[in-house]
């Protein structure tokens, strides 16, 4: 679908990829964003957006000299971790549920930290450098420590999925943890106290950014990558326990190489070269889809989920989606729902059944289906994924 330019004054054009009129704090949100004046080019809204603090969940903003901490959000290099195995489907048969409850009791999630520290976590290089992040978080590399190999909660989730060609996968949502949480509210707080002492006036404090050449904009720049890749490393750490439950289930222990593996971040700021000028590109709710790179995106724990290889749409800032997207908040959609609604739309997927997941109905996203179709554009399907075993955070 081509995008729509919203029609509002600002700065910059806010494109959108939406397929829909915004609601009007949406529209309220994507024009404060668009008359910042370091904004370059445009602002990209993605088929899944919506509201969200500072900035809309499914977002891409480009910016000249300087960068929005709120825009990345609070769960810094958020992304997804897929494998395709050598197994099929028929493989599964009957071992559905003691997978899922290998998987509970390998990887924690909600709160809980891992007991011990497997070689994986304790050897990641990013250790050496914990002294170098920001002083008021040096109490938290205990549970840094603890929590790396660990889920968390709300829309994270482990699955078991098999494609279109009955081939097995495994797939995994999850962050920083609280680590990449406590990162960004200091540098968020730093941000607003810098915005009141040179008194900037914004639409919304959330707004409040770093100016590149700071030693603010420094010390944010370094904690986020930093952040970025314990996100990734989490990530990795948790499909080495999974994978390896996969294999004790359906080959006996024996290791297997994967066909496919992706592992990309939807919470994030890199620097890019876009229209011929370099950038630093947020990404909020949304994946790189450059030519080369190969992304995720998943609907809810009742409906397909994509692999998808990116088209290089400039416009878009090279980006697609990071999902369905939200149509309902959580405390909405434990209103609407009831606990049988999240019986009959999780039917036939291996999952805890509980009040406690009623936020997570498939019926609080948007139809997948028509959030790809919006994006045929940005990125072409290279598998379609539907899960049997879902673990929720």
């Amino acid at each position: 679908m081509p995008y729509q330019t919203l029609p509002v004054q600002t700065g910059v054009p806010v494109l959108s990829w939406a397929g829909h009129d915004l609601r009007y704090d949406e529209t309220a949100m994507a024009k404060n964003v668009g008359n910042l004046p370091f904004m370059f080019k445009h602002v990209a809204l993605m088929p899944d957006v919506h509201l969200g603090k500072g900035a809309l969940v499914g977002s891409v903003v480009a910016t000249k000299d300087a960068i929005l901490p709120a825009a990345v959000g609070v769960d810094i290099g958020c992304g997804m971790a897929a494998i395709k195995t050598p197994y099929t489907a028929t493989q599964l048969e009957g071992k559905l549920k003691q997978m899922r409850l290998d998987i509970e009791a390998s990887v924690p999630v909600g709160f809980d930290c891992n007991k011990t520290t497997d070689k994986a976590a304790t050897n990641w290089q990013g250790w050496g450098t914990f002294k170098d992040l920001h002083d008021k978080v040096q109490d938290l590399e205990g549970v840094a420590r603890t929590q790396l190999g660990s889920l968390g909660g709300g829309n994270h989730f482990i699955e078991i999925c098999v494609d279109t060609d009955d081939a097995v996968w495994i797939m995994l949502h999850s962050g920083s943890r609280q680590i990449g949480n406590k990162l960004a509210q200091r540098h968020i707080d730093t941000a607003k106290g810098l915005a009141r002492l040179a008194g900037t006036k914004l639409p919304d404090p959330d707004l409040a950014h770093f100016v590149q050449g700071t030693p603010e904009f420094a010390a944010y720049w370094h904690d986020l990558q930093w952040a970025q890749d314990y996100a990734k490393r989490n990530r990795d750490v948790m499909m080495a326990r999974v994978k390896a439950i996969v294999e004790r289930h359906l080959a006996g222990g024996a290791r297997f190489r994967p066909l496919l593996e992706v592992n990309c971040h939807h919470n994030y700021a890199e620097k890019e070269t876009h229209y011929d000028e370099s950038v630093y590109v947020t990404r909020k709710g949304a994946v790189r889809a450059r030519e080369t790179d190969y992304g995720i995106i998943p609907g809810s724990m009742g409906a397909k989920s994509f692999i998808v290889k990116g088209k290089g749409n400039a416009e878009s800032f090279c980006s697609c989606s990071h999902g369905a997207g939200r149509i309902l908040s959580r405390t909405a959609a434990k209103k609407t729902y009831t606990l049988d609604d999240f019986l009959t739309q999780t039917e036939g997927v291996e999952c805890r059944k509980d009040a406690e997941l009623i936020d997570e109905i498939p019926g609080a996203y948007k139809p997948i289906e028509q959030v790809m179709a919006n994006q045929a554009d940005l990125v072409e399907v290279v598998a379609t994924l539907k899960q049997v075993v879902c673990v929720k955070g």
